[in-house]
């Protein structure tokens, strides 16, 4: 897609066109690491196309999240310490 087309679509369209080619660039990612498909063409122009979308936008003055980011794991509680009480303390069993 051209960019001088692009710049003929109005905001909101070009916007749900943006979270679109995000959706179609996850599957076409996610069938390629399966095996399923060979769409490498397909995906490289997809993110083009996605790309320029986004300078369109940008250029109009508007964000745009395609996809909320996963939030950051907080640091685990750390572990006590193993002590060498053998398995049969974690059975309950008394040593003999």
């Amino acid at each position: 897609m051209k960019a001088e087309k692009i710049r003929g679509i109005d905001v909101a369209d070009l916007t749900r066109q943006v979270q679109d080619a995000h959706e179609q660039l996850f599957r076409i990612r996610f069938q390629m690491g399966m095996g399923q498909s060979e769409g490498l063409k397909k995906y490289r122009a997809l993110r083009k196309d996605r790309a320029r979308m986004l300078t369109v936008l940008r250029e109009k003055g508007v964000t745009v999240v395609a996809a909320a980011p996963t939030p950051a794991k907080a640091p685990a509680a750390r572990k006590p310490a193993k002590t060498k009480r053998g398995l049969a303390s974690l059975f309950g069993r008394k040593k003999k």
